[in-house]
């Protein structure tokens, strides 16, 4: 491998691991305090019954937390950097699904979305635009997992330059 990419990848690592981290902390921390409201947000997508969709929203953000702090410790980032793009996946599609249904729905990715009032139009393709750019951070974190300042390489004891050559 490059000298050069040996060392900028893993600072570069760290900087998506973070991003990833932060996008997160942001979508957990912006729900957990109305449980309710995230299953009302989940219920909103009308593809699950309204009793999974409540337990499923109100399970969601603990979910996105937990991803948060194993990204910023760098601690399982492999695992954790799957299960973003696997939730990143189902978040595009739900946003994709809504749309094309014509449901006129705030996502309720950064907080309690829903129903949108009447007239207000939805901005879908942003959203699967960001979520696409964050799934490409998973995406990166999925090939490179050993990341510059992260427990996973101090628990490995290797250094951080070796990892996927």
């Amino acid at each position: 491998m490059n000298s050069n990419l040996r060392t900028w990848r893993p600072w570069l690592g760290l900087a998506v691991r973070l991003g990833l981290a932060v996008v997160w902390l942001w979508a957990g921390w912006s729900k957990v305090g109305d449980l309710a409201g995230s299953g009302r947000a989940v219920n909103a997508y009308q593809v699950l019954p309204y009793d999974v969709a409540m337990v499923v929203g109100a399970a969601l953000p603990f979910v996105e937390l937990a991803l948060a702090l194993l990204l910023l410790l760098g601690l399982a980032t492999r695992l954790a950097a799957g299960v973003s793009a696997a939730l990143l996946l189902v978040f595009i599609a739900g946003i994709a699904s809504a749309w094309s249904r014509g449901l006129a729905i705030d996502c309720g990715c950064f907080g309690v979305g829903g129903e949108l009032p009447a007239g207000e139009t939805p901005s879908y393709l942003p959203e699967i635009l960001r979520d696409i750019g964050f799934l490409a951070l998973a995406g990166f974190l999925l090939i490179w997992p050993r990341t510059a300042v992260s427990a996973d390489g101090a628990l490995a004891g290797e250094p951080v330059e070796d990892d996927n050559e």
